[in-house]
């Protein structure tokens, strides 16, 4: 699903979601999401800028891990910056509230 512009973000998510098919890719970009939350959360907590950064290197580090390595794509922040970081607040609000799978289900063999 590849289209050069997009007129809304609701036009946009779904190309979102089908640029993070794979569920490797998905649960990268829902722990270092999650990790820049903690960032936060510590730099507002200490007054330490620094712990912004970090967080800023485990979001964009993780989701692009998640692209080149096991979705095997570029990352639609590349074209789409705004829409990829709002469309990444949903998917982790997706995913969090259960609305879409990320994890692998686990099973004890």
């Amino acid at each position: 699903m590849k289209k050069d512009k997009f007129n809304s973000f609701q036009e946009f998510y779904p190309f979102y979601l089908s640029e993070h098919k794979n569920l490797t890719n998905r649960s990268l970009h829902f722990v270092g999401t999650s990790l820049s939350l903690v960032n936060i959360f510590l730099a507002l907590q200490t007054g330490n800028l620094v712990f912004i950064l970090i967080g800023i290197l485990f979001g964009y580090g993780f989701a692009w891990v998640g692209h080149f390595f096991f979705e095997k794509n570029k990352p639609a922040s590349f074209n789409y910056p705004v829409w990829s970081f709002m469309g990444d607040w949903v998917m982790y609000k997706q995913v969090l509230f259960g609305e879409i799978p990320c994890f692998k289900p686990w099973t004890a063999k």
